[in-house]
């Protein structure tokens, strides 16, 4: 787990890690006894990931001196009981050029209990390289292909959609057409039934009834 999720609350023992958020701040899970409880916004916390040490060079981040006693202690817990001058002896064996005016032996000894509670919750990582990092960002753009792949068969299928879509209305107009050709050939029974008609009125208008003259 990255150490931004683990920290440190101001007036609260120990160390908690991150569970989730809140309207009010956060829900934090103490590493020593699992029990949870609220982080107000208003209270000072500090973040493991975020924490580093005074050397007479640059600031060496926490990450990296946690890392650093695993490889001298592996699994085995840290000695709470030496005195300030063993605390601090020991501390140079594990990074030699912390600033000795800077470095309290109230911190070394806090370092030392955070240690133990990671230890205890298998938290101890070691930190990434920058080249790492930079392959780690690289690979969600690798995982990405298959999706422009599946893109493409989606256009694939949209145009097979849109073919059989421009089909269908060449047997509509079949359709039309046959059921045009039916009213054609009822219009025109229609029409010659009705010359019929036409013709036998006619003839039958011709027949004039003479009068008979008076006898």
């Amino acid at each position: 787990m990255a150490l931004e999720k683990i920290i440190s609350v101001s007036g609260k023992p120990g160390l908690y890690k991150i569970i989730s958020q809140t309207s009010y701040g956060l829900i934090a899970e103490s590493l020593e006894d699992g029990k949870r409880l609220p982080v107000y916004s208003h209270y000072r916390i500090s973040s493991l990931g975020d924490i580093s040490m005074y050397t007479y060079g640059d600031d060496a981040p926490l990450a990296e001196i946690l890392w650093s006693i695993h490889e001298k202690h592996g699994k085995k817990e840290l000695d709470l009981k030496l005195n300030d001058a063993q605390v601090r002896e020991w501390f140079e064996t594990v990074l030699p050029d912390f600033d000795k005016e800077r470095v309290y032996t109230s911190d070394i000894k806090k370092l030392m209990k955070w240690y133990n509670l990671m230890l205890k919750n298998d938290l101890i990582e070691k930190p990434q390289s920058e080249e790492e990092a930079a392959a780690a960002e690289e690979a969600p753009a690798e995982e990405g292909k298959p999706a422009a792949k599946a893109k493409k068969s989606t256009k694939k299928a949209e145009a097979t959609t849109e073919g059989e879509e421009k089909e269908k209305p060449k047997a509509a107009k079949k359709t039309t057409t046959k059921k045009a050709a039916d009213d054609k050939s009822k219009s025109s029974a229609a029409s010659k039934s009705k010359s019929s008609a036409a013709s036998s009125k006619a003839k039958g208008g011709g027949k004039i009834n003479t009068p008979r003259k008076a006898s």
